[in-house]
C-alpha cells in the first residue's frame, strides 16, 4: 500500500492506495510479506507455500518506484518449511531471519549479494525453536520477541522475549517469559517501530482464527527484568477486499510502502483435496526419510 503504517493505523485502508500482488497458481499462496528499498527499487520477501508439498519457501518480488512489478523469483529454499521472512539492514549488512522452527533451530542470514544469495551465518540459541521472531534495535541493545513452539497454543498467545548487545550474540532470556499471555495480542506479526518513545510492535489477534487481525502492542517498559505493554490500534481487513477478508496478520513497513496480508479460506471441493493430497505427500515423505 502506498501509504505508511502510522496513516493506516489512524484511518484505516484506503482502497485507491492498494497494489495487490499478483495471484498465485491453484492451491497455493504467499503471506508475510517484508521489504527493504534498494537502488531505487522495492524488495519484497514473502513465504511461498503450495499444498501439494506444504513446505514454504522464500520468493522475492521487486518493484519499481512506482510499484510496477519487474521480477519474481524464489530466493532461499530448504528442506524444511521456511516463513516470516524479517528482512532488515544492520551494521552496514542486510539480514534475514526467517522463521524455521522445524529444523529445531532459529537461524540468521546475511545477504551474500542481495538481494538474491543468502547465506547462514548462525543460529539463535534461545528456549526452543522460535516462531515469527521479530529483532528490534532500542535502547543501545538488540531485541528479539517471538512466540514459543512448544505448544500448539502457545505458538498463537505467549509472547517471549531476548536481548542481546550483538545481532549475532549471545542472546539472554528475559527472566519473566513468557512476558505476555494473551490470544488476542501477543505472536509476533510485522515490523516494530518506536513512537513516542514508546515500542509499537504489530501483534496477531487470534481469537476468532489465527491471524484474524493485527493490533499494535504498545510496550511502555522493557529492560533486561521488566516488560509491560498495552494494546492499542486494531487493524483488519474492511469488507470492499472481499473475499479477502478472514485475516490479516502482518503490517510491515518500508519507508512510505505498507504491506499486509489478506486471507480467504477455500472451502471447495478443489481446495479440500488439494489440501488432503498435500498431507498425504507430506506424511510420505517423512515416512520415507524414516525408513532411510
Amino acid at each position: 500500500m502506498k501509504q505508511p503504517a502510522e496513516v493506516i493505523l489512524r484511518g484505516g485502508i484506503d482502497a485507491s492506495s492498494v497494489v495487490w500482488l499478483p495471484d498465485m497458481p491453484p492451491g497455493s499462496f504467499r503471506a508475510d510479506p517484508f521489504a527493504l528499498w534498494r537502488g531505487g527499487h522495492l524488495h519484497v520477501f514473502a513465504e511461498a507455500f503450495d499444498y501439494r508439498d506444504r513446505v514454504g519457501h522464500i520468493d522475492l518480488l521487486i518493484f519499481d518506484r512506482d510499484l510496477n512489478l519487474l521480477e519474481c523469483r524464489t530466493v532461499l529454499k530448504t528442506p524444511w518449511h521456511l516463513s516470516y521472512p524479517f528482512v532488515f539492514e544492520a551494521d552496514g549488512e542486510i539480514w534475514m531471519l526467517p522463521e524455521a522452527f522445524q529444523s529445531g533451530a532459529l537461524t540468521l542470514y546475511r545477504a551474500r549479494r542481495f538481494p538474491f544469495e543468502w547465506e547462514p551465518v548462525c543460529e539463535v540459541p534461545l528456549d526452543g525453536p522460535a516462531i515469527d521472531a521479530t529483532p528490534f534495535f532500542y535502547g543501545e541493545k538488540w531485541w528479539l520477541f517471538y512466540a514459543p513452539s512448544h505448544s500448539k497454543l502457545a505458538k498463537k498467545s505467549h509472547l517471549h522475549v531476548a536481548w542481546s548487545d550483538s545481532l549475532t550474540g549471545p542472546w539472554k532470556l528475559h527472566p519473566l517469559n513468557p512476558v505476555r499471555i494473551d490470544l488476542s495480542s501477543t505472536r509476533p506479526g510485522g515490523t516494530p517501530f518506536a513512537r513516542n518513545g514508546v515500542i509499537n510492535l504489530p501483534v496477531q489477534d487470534c481469537r476468532a482464527t489465527y491471524g484474524a487481525a493485527i493490533c499494535i502492542l504498545e510496550i511502555d517498559c522493557l529492560d533486561e527484568t521488566q516488560f509491560s505493554a498495552t494494546v492499542g490500534e486494531m487493524l483488519v481487513a474492511p469488507p470492499w477486499m472481499a473475499p479477502f477478508t478472514e485475516g490479516l496478520h502482518t503490517l510491515a513497513t518500508a519507508g512510505s510502502v505498507t504491506l499486509i496480508d489478506v486471507k480467504r479460506m477455500d472451502v471447495s471441493l478443489h481446495g479440500k483435496l488439494g489440501r488432503v493430497d498435500g498431507i498425504i505427500r507430506q506424511r510420505l515423505k517423512r515416512a520415507n526419510v524414516f525408513r532411510r
